[in-house]
């Protein structure tokens, strides 16, 4: 396996977690049991899952209120592209 294979199905796991977990700490917040703590929320982002992060805004309708999330999320994105735009063409050059 490739090392974009790898980078790509890393991608999807972290991205598909990361919808979960918005998702499961908005049923949370409607139940109104134990919060997953928006630093968790926002790790996850930054560790990949912006994308799901994004999308689990949303979709969910969570978290869109809250600046550190509508400005940080997308932040973190476009540092996640820049470092994958910099890896790829470090490798493959």
């Amino acid at each position: 396996m490739d090392i974009y294979k790898i980078g790509f199905l890393y991608l999807e796991a972290v991205n598909l977690l990361t919808l979960v977990v918005f998702g499961l700490d908005k049923h949370r917040a409607k139940v109104h049991r134990e919060r997953i703590p928006e630093a968790a929320l926002l790790g996850l982002a930054a560790l990949g899952g912006s994308i799901g992060a994004l999308a689990g805004m949303y979709l969910f309708r969570h978290k869109t209120q809250k600046r550190k999330f509508t400005v940080g999320v997308p932040l973190i994105l476009l540092g996640e592209v820049g470092f994958f735009l910099l890896l790829f063409f470090a490798v493959s050059h």
